[in-house]
């Protein structure tokens, strides 16, 4: 496969994106929280797929790997969220436990009623369902999604098994 370059790659996304307006389809805007093996995939193939993709890692060498790929990189979490279009969606692809914990806690003054928070690493249910209730409080929805495709994922695709309001998963 031919390597295609930056100026390439976003030519190809305001393609996709005619394409959508033409036949109907949506294009999504979403920050994508944690930039690993996983979330970085799944960023890379949002971003190949025509949407917009607001990337943040504490690891700047992550964000600008999807910068290079047409994401619109960010330094700060609080960043991230000021660059999303109300309502806003947060997918959350960090390790499950204390730093999901953190994460979700400096997200809430940051987010207003509509706004959605998708959680993708895998959380125990007791801490999703926790975590669901901390943030419904603000009007803020929550989506608990299981994601498996691994490394994998990139090229095949994910297998998204996710649980919340039908309303905000709908949007």
């Amino acid at each position: 496969m031919r390597p295609v370059s930056p100026s390439g790659i976003k030519w190809m996304r305001l393609l996709k994106r005619a394409h959508a307006t033409e036949t109907g389809l949506h294009n999504m805007q979403l920050a994508m929280i944690g930039l690993g093996r996983m979330g970085g995939n799944m960023a890379q193939r949002l971003i190949n797929g025509g949407h917009d993709v607001v990337a943040f890692d504490p690891n700047p060498g992550a964000v600008r790997g999807l910068e290079d790929l047409g994401a619109t990189g960010t330094g700060t979490l609080a960043d991230a969220v000021a660059r999303l279009d109300a309502p806003r969606t947060v997918w959350l692809m960090v390790p499950a436990g204390e730093i999901t914990e953190q994460t979700v806690d400096a997200l809430i003054p940051m987010l207003e009623a509509g706004d959605t928070v998708i959680e993708g690493g895998n959380s125990n249910y007791k801490d999703s369902m926790r975590r669901a209730g901390k943030l419904a409080e603000s009007g803020v929805d929550f989506l608990d999604c299981g994601t498996s495709g691994g490394v994998w994922g990139l090229e095949n695709g994910y297998c998204l098994t996710v649980g919340g309001d039908r309303a905000a998963y709908d949007r």
